[in-house]
């Protein structure tokens, strides 16, 4: 019961972070698209809930060069509704477009072009990124501190420390010796950073309220970086018999004549990466998505009267349950996935000949 009551609590939280705001002007309906696309995108300002008409949102920094120069500040200066032209018009005839062709960026008014300034803003997924980062070398130092001290003899840690000793000594046991093979140690520090990251940002991540909420591995630029430095390791890993197979590969001489086998192991190169990518940014947005829809069923099905409204709302209920439970199990799966993904690639690049 006492879990069950966690999971209550959970949820209420999740339902006080859906914004009020969300609502058609003209129908008085709730937009759950417009929720779904507000939590899994990216921001200027962290938006936590609604009070009536007030927005509860945590500024952050702006910080561009127009044509007039730097300029730093909060994004408490710019306007909270957009205008007529769909601006929410700032200092230095700046604004945030919400509509058009750059919807959702900063932009310089010059007459009546929009320019793009160079922006380099601390959105929240910036934000959400420097959290995670922070817990991830909380979640170094704390077991470190400790090792360093007691000496091997004593006995093994308990508490969060003996958590970490677990998870690691499993993570590198089942996936990154399995997957790297000899010689793993040097990718260890890698390869456990990639699960770690991935692990805490998925978890953050379920969280409905700051500091967690944010989608990071829901953001593609997240995970393409992630699976870039897994591409780097991988083509610098890679031995001689490695590059053979991929230019010269031993089969027979018409198809070396006609480099079909060549031109497929080249491409598959890329693609390899390219699928670590849209595993993990796919799955987590989705695992997001899915939830915020369940969840605004309770909002939506509230003015189609008592009987309709209690029955949807608890069949909302069981199902947000359920789709947390799946949702924390697919944090944990899909850190673990691209971790050992990325263990097999490397190993694969370390192959020796015969």
């Amino acid at each position: 019961m006492r879990y069950l009551d966690h999971i209550i609590c959970f949820l209420l939280a999740l339902v006080l972070a859906v914004p009020a705001s969300a609502a058609d002007k003209d129908g008085g309906k709730l937009n759950t698209s417009q929720i779904v696309i507000g939590h899994i995108k990216d921001s200027y300002d962290w938006h936590v809930t609604d009070i009536g008409d007030k927005h509860i949102v945590i500024n952050l920094p702006v910080i561009v060069r127009s044509s007039t120069g730097w300029h730093v500040f909060s994004t408490a200066k710019f306007a909270e509704e957009a205008d007529a032209k769909g601006y929410r018009k700032g200092p230095f005839n700046l604004a945030i477009a919400s509509q058009g062709e750059h919807a959702g960026k900063i932009v310089e008014l010059q007459g009546n072009q929009e320019v793009l300034p160079l922006d380099i803003s601390i959105t929240k997924t910036v934000t959400v990124l420097f959290i995670n980062s922070v817990l991830l070398i909380l979640c170094i130092l704390l077991p470190a501190r400790w090792y360093r001290r007691h000496k091997s003899s004593d006995p093994a840690p308990g508490g969060f420390t003996g958590l970490m000793e677990m998870l690691v000594s499993w993570v590198e046991d089942n996936v990154v010796k399995p997957g790297v093979g000899e010689g793993y140690e040097k990718y260890s520090p890698y390869l456990l950073t990639c699960f770690f990251f991935i692990f805490i940002s998925n978890l953050m991540g379920v969280i409905p309220f700051p500091p967690g909420g944010g989608n990071l591995t829901g953001n593609i630029a997240c995970t393409f970086f992630l699976a870039l430095c897994t591409f780097i390791i991988t083509q610098f890993s890679g031995t001689k018999h490695y590059w053979k197979d991929i230019f010269w590969p031993e089969v027979p001489l018409a198809l070396k004549a006609f480099p079909l086998i060549p031109i497929i192991e080249f491409v598959g190169i890329f693609t390899k990466p390219f699928a670590l990518m849209i595993r993990l940014f796919a799955n987590m947005m989705a695992g997001h998505a899915i939830a915020l829809s369940l969840t605004s069923i309770i909002f939506v099905v509230a003015s189609m009267g008592l009987g309709v409204a209690v029955g949807m709302s608890s069949l909302s209920v069981l199902m947000s349950i359920f789709m947390m439970c799946l949702e924390l199990l697919v944090c944990f799966i899909q850190s673990m996935v691209f971790t050992m993904l990325s263990a097999t690639f490397i190993g694969l690049a370390r192959v020796k000949g015969e």
